[in-house]
């Protein structure tokens, strides 16, 4: 019997863009770090930027017992019926190994973009009909109503771009049983000023979509909080950054306020596509 997602994936993953690089001359380098993640001691890898089981499937051939997960694909990216194909393949040749993560993106993003919960309940109910088990996917779930489902539908939830506040409302919402594993954005810069600036201008991308502006003014932040930028109160909010003791002591407010596991993103300054490989073996010291 596969183990459950929540037995395998452990307290701390990496949530990265970078590694889901469609670019074939980097294939080894992908490999390679995706073998380092695992063995520095990470229980999962998460593959943000609209990635698909075809980006996770070489990483888990690369590695021996990782778990890797789409974080998230858009169910408007690739219709059921293909995801359904993909997730029974890999799962033929590595079960339990990859977890499927789905959301229903943005919509700035997304052409003829409408009723984003009936879409993402008629998309769970072609993968019941192919399928791909419920205990093997997971929801980019902010708001209730999409906490819900993941609950009654899915594995558990893995939101992002949230706070220990907004764990702590999602747990109650999933009760005990479903995976609850959020990201977290940490910025490995201890100067106040320089870290806010990183940190602030890679959440300004964010900020254009009205799924995560919405979220905040749930989670009780302002329009000024949300305004230039966002303020140092929703950065600080939303971000690790700091020496390794400040970032610790953040991820463990996540575990506290209810997360089973944290997906660690590292935000660097004009860092390009390189793999922050120094920053992942720092915070691989994190305790278990």
């Amino acid at each position: 019997m596969t183990a459950s997602l929540k037995e395998t994936v452990g307290r701390h993953g990496v949530w990265s863009v970078e590694l889901r690089s469609e670019d074939p001359s980097r294939r080894g380098e992908l490999d390679e770090a995706a073998a380092e993640l695992e063995e520095l001691g990470y229980g999962a890898i998460w593959l943000g930027g609209s990635s698909t089981v075809d980006h996770a499937a070489p990483l888990i051939g690369a590695t021996r017992r990782v778990v890797v997960g789409t974080s998230i694909q858009s169910v408007w990216q690739r219709d059921a019926a293909t995801t359904a194909a993909g997730f029974a393949e890999v799962e033929a040749a590595h079960p339990g190994r990859f977890a499927l993560g789905l959301g229903v993106s943005h919509g700035p993003l997304v052409k003829d973009y409408r009723r984003p919960y009936a879409a993402m309940v008629g998309y769970l109910d072609e993968l019941d009909a192919a399928g791909v088990p419920a205990d093997r996917r997971l929801l980019a779930a902010l708001g209730p109503k999409m906490l819900g489902l993941s609950r009654d539908r899915a594995a558990g939830a893995v939101p992002y771009l949230v706070t220990p506040e907004h764990t702590a409302q999602a747990r109650e919402i999933l009760g005990d049983g479903p995976l609850l594993a959020p990201e977290l954005k940490v910025v490995l810069e201890t100067d106040p000023a320089h870290a806010r600036e990183t940190a602030r201008a890679y959440l300004a991308r964010y900020l254009r979509f009205p799924n995560y502006t919405g979220n905040f003014l749930r989670m009780g932040f302002t329009e000024a909080d949300i305004a230039d930028g966002g303020s140092d109160r929703l950065v600080d909010a939303v971000f690790a950054w700091g020496d390794e003791t400040r970032i610790r002591e953040r991820v463990t407010a996540f575990h506290e306020a209810g997360a089973d596991h944290v997906a660690l993103q590292v935000v660097r300054a004009d860092a390009g596509d390189s793999l922050p490989r120094k920053e992942w073996r720092t915070l691989a010291s994190l305790p278990a």
